[in-house]
């Protein structure tokens, strides 16, 4: 058990000395069945930004106190754009312990839809980076003349989007040692498919939400073949109150 504990808190140097790009860890907080949110309203338009909304937790008090820990962990923080518009989060650390630098708040955003509104624009300063598939110079201004960094990734894939490869080798280039995914279901897809997951931190509530509308852990076409399924191995448990969470790697960061 020591020598897991000791190999875990150093886990992200020694990806980022092996191989020059961050470790990654996804990231969630699901039903019993794999569900990360209620159906969407029909009434609420898809782009436009919910603020003053009281958030609804799938998530006990404690388990999302400990997202504060790991976040307190990483170097960065990563969402896609609609996470921001339909949540409007501040991806900050609450930990309240002193960091060793800026955590940076990363959103992938291929054609610069992020609000101005947003509370991470209102509180960018210079810790928030915008990684875009194509950037309209009018908004690119905007964002920036308000503290957001934002970069072109070269090569978007086949949709559009930034090729999450190319967005990882970008934030080793920035000497980013470890990013936390907290995306939603096609964030999480994309981020599986594209092999650059190294460890999952999955939080389960007691909770059953079934129903074909609720959205997915992870959206997207999905792995053909069970044989093709992202492996998660050397798990550990942990409990948060009446939640549980579930630990484990698809990569080992050791390994020659």
């Amino acid at each position: 058990m020591l020598e897991a504990d000791a190999k875990a808190l150093n886990e992200s140097f020694a990806r980022y000395i092996r191989d020059h790009v961050p470790f990654v860890t996804l990231k969630a907080a699901m039903t019993l069945d794999g569900k990360i949110g209620p159906p969407p309203s029909p009434s609420r338009n898809p782009s436009a930004l919910v603020t003053g909304a009281s958030p609804v937790w799938i998530s006990s008090e404690p388990a999302r106190a400990h997202v504060q820990e790991l976040r307190h962990q990483n170097d960065a923080i990563l969402v896609g754009v609609g996470t921001v518009i339909a949540d409007d989060p501040l991806l900050t650390d609450r930990s309240g312990r002193p960091r060793r630098r800026p955590l940076l708040r990363v959103v992938l955003d291929s054609r610069l839809r992020l609000p101005l509104e947003s509370r991470l624009v209102k509180t960018a300063q210079d810790d928030v980076l915008v990684l875009c598939s194509f950037a309209e110079e009018k908004k690119k201004k905007q964002l920036q003349n308000r503290g957001v960094q934002v970069e072109q990734i070269p090569k978007p894939t086949s949709e559009g989007h930034p090729d999450l490869a190319a967005v990882v080798r970008h934030l080793g280039q920035r000497e980013i040692t470890s990013v936390m995914i907290e995306g939603g279901a096609m964030v999480n897809w994309a981020a599986l498919a594209s092999g650059i997951v190294d460890k999952v931190f999955l939080y389960y509530a007691p909770k059953i939400l079934a129903g074909s509308n609720s959205v997915p852990f992870a959206a997207g076409t999905g792995f053909a073949r069970l044989s093709d399924a992202a492996t998660v191995k050397a798990t550990r448990l942990h409990r948060f109150g009446e939640d549980f969470a579930v630990e484990g790697y698809l990569t080992d960061p050791y390994a020659e």
